[in-house]
């Protein structure tokens, strides 16, 4: 069987327009160059900075517990839960295993059924089309905070103002913006890939999918529109919304908040935060990640619980996925600060 090209895909930096707009003097402070902005050092504020964070991204989830809390037994039903917790963590790994650890980084090589398994899968995670996505996270390896990365928070500058305007360009703003990453530059071998392609344009008729299949087990399950319409809400949306957030705080408070202890490159300023660990499959362990970017484990350390690399390893012990890039001790101590 075939199996994946991108283990020993490292594609160049960016297009000559990108890699001369990239190249203007940058000092890691300071706002991109499309920016016109004043960059002041920030000074103070940083319990309001950290305080007006929690409130974007807890609050939300607070929010959704207290609503269950309040509506169980009327508008959510144990199936719900479960059928939410199910697609979260298959639509989920689809992403941290197979869009991310192997489809962008070439952590493993994956037989070709368990390939396009993984690729379908992320892509129920309606997080846009497998080859995009790729592009795009390649993109961001190539300029991780620094001109060029689609979605860093430090765009706007170091300073309160800007930190905090950066933040939500990071975790969803940048989503919105007319900056199309050029797959046939990041992504040429899974253009020349005729499965992945296939996933790709599948991806409307995924997204269809995603949102289907619990309405029709929550009809299967209850025997009524409402045991399916709430299937629906809680299985399809809400939890479709919930990892969307996850994987964006990923975005955002992986270059903001938490710990450094690896080597990153100049002005890359990924963190680990544990908080976000089990909710993103592990992919919060973000600063060795971007030390050590093939790396098939992000969560090294003692206690850093990294699922997508348990997957990873039973995949192996089955057989179905090979050439896997397990971090060695020795490389871990070398990337220490």
């Amino acid at each position: 069987m075939s199996s994946s090209s991108t283990l020993s895909h490292t594609p160049d930096p960016a297009p000559a327009s990108q890699r001369a707009a990239s190249s203007q003097a940058y000092d890691g402070t300071a706002p991109f160059p499309a920016d016109d902005h004043p960059a002041p050092a920030r000074q103070g504020g940083e319990r309001l900075y950290v305080a007006v964070t929690a409130v974007i991204v807890v609050l939300p989830f607070l929010a959704l517990g207290l609503a269950g809390w309040l509506l169980w037994g009327r508008l959510i039903h144990t199936a719900d839960v479960l059928l939410a917790l199910g697609l979260y963590v298959v639509t989920g790994l689809g992403v941290t295993v197979g869009f991310h650890r192997g489809l962008t980084h070439g952590g493993y090589r994956a037989a070709r059924p368990v390939r396009i398994a993984l690729a379908v899968a992320g892509s129920m995670s309606f997080q846009g089309d497998v080859i995009g996505w790729v592009a795009t996270h390649r993109r961001h390896h190539a300029f991780t905070d620094r001109p060029g990365d689609p979605h860093s928070p430090y765009r706007y500058g170091t300073h309160l103002r800007g930190q905090l305007r950066g933040l939500a360009h990071s975790h969803v703003g940048w989503l919105f913006r007319n900056d199309p990453t050029p797959a046939e530059h990041y992504a040429p071998d899974l253009l020349a890939d005729r499965d992945i392609r296939a996933v790709s344009r599948a991806f409307p008729a995924l997204c269809v999918l995603t949102l289907a299949l619990p309405f029709a087990l929550g009809w299967a399950i209850g025997g009524t529109w409402v045991h399916a319409t709430t299937a629906l809400l809680w299985a399809g949306l809400v939890r479709i919304a919930l990892l969307h957030h996850v994987t964006w705080s990923v975005n955002s408070l992986c270059h903001v908040i938490g710990e450094r202890p690896f080597r990153t490159r100049r002005h890359d300023r990924a963190t680990n935060l544990w908080p976000l660990a089990l909710l993103s499959f592990g992919e919060s362990w973000h600063n060795l990640h971007h030390a050590d970017p093939t790396s098939a484990r992000h969560g090294v350390d003692r206690g850093q619980i990294d699922p997508s690399a348990a997957v990873i390893r039973l995949l192996e012990r089955l057989g179905w996925v090979h050439d896997v890039r397990w971090p060695t001790p020795d490389r871990v101590a070398a990337r220490r600060t």
